[in-house]
């Protein structure tokens, strides 16, 4: 029985987020476990303690460090936000979880974060239409190369077969919205957009247009509460190779987006014009949104045939849809303004894998 959950990345716009979902469970199983949020720093551990958060500090690719803190804390479930693109990270959570299985005898749970711009052809997705109850982990694995998502998820559901753990692979969209945790509360694509645009008085777009999926963060943390309560129930659902889920709660253009956020910004006086303009180049756009050189197009341009069916299945409804999404930029600026006081860390290993 699930006694007590980790989520990584706890002090995170996504990790914080589902940490305070988790808590504000006033009755059902999820209520009666503990649950503990990893960080990296002394600053949030304090910040985190401060709201009512139980917390560990921990580096997360410090093999011995992960296995002790699984078994001193007596972990039976890991949400995996921290990152998708480390293969180490959940290889050690896994393997610690593992131990943690032949210790107690107990069925353990990983949950791992993966994005759907994976899934898509400029990423190198070849297959067009993909399902979440397509074989994923096949064709994942049929592809191979060097995309560090791919190899993580591919590391996951192999490390899971290897050391007796259940995994699944939450899939996760375009998220926007106002974060819920201690610590940071912006998203990350919609705040590098504002951020670039105030500091050079314009909006600039990709010469392509993406209509991405997306989903605002309070129906994103109520899936992964929703499947840790069928956890929790002992509910038999997709897991390991079959066990993808994708976040999909609608799509939207990006350009409406960046339209929105235009109109909003002149609005306030902060860009020139509410026209907007073309990046003149990827490493250009590359470098004001802070994105990875590598990556940056196909994260601003991306759409991809995406379509969500096992989230669906376990119950889950999502309340915002497109026409509600576009109708919050003012929102999301005002977001920025307010809340915009942690730097983003998210792509640190993919922009500067020397510091890793």
């Amino acid at each position: 029985m699930v006694k007590n959950i980790l989520v990584t990345g706890g002090a995170g716009y996504i990790g914080g987020s589902i940490v305070a979902e988790l808590m504000s469970r006033t009755s059902g199983l999820i209520k009666a476990t503990i649950i503990v949020a990893a960080v990296r720093s002394e600053e949030q551990v304090q910040s985190l303690s401060k709201a009512g958060v139980r917390t560990v500090r921990v580096n997360l690719t410090d093999e011995a460090a992960v296995k002790e803190t699984i078994l001193r804390n007596e972990i039976d479930l890991v949400v995996h936000i921290a990152s998708s693109s480390d293969a180490r990270i959940p290889s050690y959570l896994i393997q610690a979880l593992g131990q943690r299985y032949k210790a107690s005898g107990e069925a353990t749970y990983f949950i791992h974060s993966g994005v759907t711009t994976l899934f898509t052809a400029e990423a190198g997705w070849p297959y067009g239409e993909v399902r979440d109850t397509d074989p994923v982990f096949e064709k994942e694995k049929e592809m191979g190369g060097s995309h560090p998502v791919r190899e993580t998820d591919i590391a996951v559901v192999e490390q899971a077969q290897l050391h007796g753990v259940t995994s699944f692979n939450v899939v996760v969209p375009q998220v926007y919205g106002r974060g819920t945790g201690a610590w940071r509360k912006l998203s990350v694509s919609i705040p590098a957009h504002v951020r670039a645009s105030i500091k050079h008085k314009a909006v600039y777009k990709f010469d392509k247009e993406g209509i991405p999926p997306a989903v605002h963060i309070s129906d994103l943390t109520a899936l992964y509460a929703l499947l840790v309560d069928k956890i929790l129930q002992n509910e038999p659902i997709p897991s390991g190779k079959e066990g993808y889920y994708f976040a999909t709660a609608h799509r939207a253009s990006w350009w409406d987006v960046l339209q929105g956020l235009a109109n909003g910004l002149y609005a306030r006086g902060l860009v020139g014009e509410p026209e907007l303009r073309i990046w003149p180049s990827d490493r250009t756009a590359a470098e004001r949104l802070e994105f990875p050189v590598p990556y940056v197009r196909a994260m601003c341009t991306s759409s991809g045939d995406i379509v969500a069916e096992n989230a669906y299945r376990l119950g889950w409804q999502p309340k915002w849809d497109e026409k509600r999404y576009l109708e919050s930029m003012d929102d999301e600026i005002q977001a920025v303004q307010e809340l915009d006081t942690v730097k983003p860390t998210i792509f640190a290993s993919l922009i500067n894998p020397s510091d890793q």
